[in-house]
């Protein structure tokens, strides 16, 4: 089997950039943007926020689902597999399809730069829109869920790594190093 890697982290920290890049490294490889299959709905879509209803939490678990079967089929036949998310609590349950260790390898990563560069991030991503605002609490929330349970993560096997002061490129590099494929 090729390998499967699922880098999650909160908003802003490089998610998309990174995965793009560490797909791009293999010969065959499918990337595959948890967001972009949320966003897949038409009428009825639940944008994040920092209450969560069940009909946001069922479209975030459907998404996920999706990219789970997407990656094991495009693994299955070859193609090297990397899915972007943010994190969250429900990751273990939304992604038990992923880590049964039976199945394809997994590279679990957390991109976890400083807060503060988070936040810098979105003001050069989102400059002074309406969706700075939105973001930023998307990545206070997150930090605040995410620092308790790092230790936890890394005993689960996650890579955290600290982005802070990395390059996309060394970024990709230390994911390679810490989880090489198969």
């Amino acid at each position: 089997m090729t390998p499967i890697y699922l880098i999650v982290g909160p908003p802003a920290v490089g998610k998309s950039t990174t995965s793009r890049a560490l797909a791009a490294h293999f010969p065959k490889s499918l990337y595959i943007p948890v967001d972009d299959l949320r966003t897949m709905v038409i009428s009825g879509l639940v944008l994040p926020a920092a209450v969560w209803t069940d009909e946001l939490a069922q479209q975030i678990t459907l998404a996920r689902q999706t990219a789970v079967h997407m990656a094991l089929t495009y693994s299955r036949a070859g193609f090297a597999v990397v899915i972007d998310d943010f994190w969250d609590a429900n990751y273990a349950v939304d992604y038990a399809g992923l880590l049964d260790p039976t199945l394809s390898p997994l590279g679990k990563v957390v991109l976890y730069p400083s807060q503060a560069e988070a936040h810098q991030r979105n003001l050069k991503r989102s400059g002074d829109t309406p969706a700075r605002g939105y973001i930023d609490e998307g990545i206070r929330i997150v930090y605040q869920q995410l620092k308790p349970v790092i230790p936890q993560l890394e005993h689960e096997g996650w890579q955290i790594i600290d982005t802070t002061a990395l390059s996309i490129d060394a970024v990709v590099s230390a994911i390679l190093s810490l989880i090489p494929p198969p």
